[in-house]
């Protein structure tokens, strides 16, 4: 799918054409920056913890046809998340995920691994245009419910209107719901949109980079910890867990 503001990946990335990927589609020296910049953007983002509440986790995802390749290895790595959180404090997670012909789901909070794989298998990719403003506005929508602590998502795409997308991402900084934004593929646009729209939401920006997966789930997991036990928590996992560990030697 195209539209005038971008276009959709193709499944096959020429390293020359792409500076952030090696010829063995191993990551670069510019990616691993972009993981030890991320990982001290979340230390350093403010989390606000009631005692006895779970921290609230939303999960957005991309259900679009360009992501089916990757989509089951990506349930795998992102149900990790419980595990590295359940020696700092409660989760709860929330699947988001858009597909197909103007298509926008949430499931219900999950408060386990397995409930929340459930609720990822049971998903099957599905053409159509990206609907990451629906995702920002639930996400809105339900922290006026119940406060909720940070909002992940993970897309290859945008098609839609990027200045509208960091408005209202900026509209979630002032409540104090950053935004982690996770980039599968390479597009230099996409890139810019979600840079620009984890800056101004205080959140941070990574990219999702299947063939390093071990140094996904522990960014994946960083960032859990850290919503379920705020930053003594990720000081404590950084400690045990690499690379988050490179978030140790920047904290003041």
């Amino acid at each position: 799918m195209t539209s005038r503001y971008s276009v959709k990946l193709s499944n096959i990335i020429d390293p020359r054409q792409n500076p952030d990927v090696s010829k063995d589609n191993k990551p670069t020296l510019k990616q691993s920056s972009d993981v030890a910049a991320f990982l001290d953007k979340v230390a350093k983002t403010p989390v606000r913890r009631v005692p006895g509440e779970a921290g609230r986790l939303i999960f957005g995802m991309d259900a679009t046809a360009s992501r089916e390749l990757t989509w089951d290895k990506a349930c795998h790595l992102q149900g990790q998340m419980f595990d590295a959180a359940a020696d700092v404090g409660d989760l709860a997670v929330q699947l988001c995920y858009y597909r197909g012909f103007n298509e926008f789901k949430h499931s219900a909070w999950c408060s386990s691994a397995r409930d929340l794989l459930n609720e990822m298998s049971a998903v099957r990719c599905l053409g159509g245009h990206t609907q990451i403003k629906k995702m920002l506005n639930h996400a809105s929508a339900e922290h006026r419910r119940q406060q909720i602590k940070a909002v992940v998502f993970v897309g290859d795409a945008v098609e839609e209107n990027p200045d509208e997308l960091c408005h209202i991402a900026g509209q979630l900084g002032v409540l104090k719901i950053p935004l982690f934004m996770f980039q599968e593929g390479h597009d230099p646009a996409v890139r810019s949109t979600f840079r620009q729209m984890a800056q101004l939401s205080g959140g941070a920006f990574a990219p999702f980079n299947l063939s390093s997966a071990a140094e996904l789930k522990n960014l994946l997991a960083a960032v859990a910890v850290y919503a379920a036990g705020g930053r003594k928590a990720l000081e404590q996992f950084e400690s045990r867990v690499k690379p988050a560990a490179l978030l140790t030697q920047q904290l003041k």
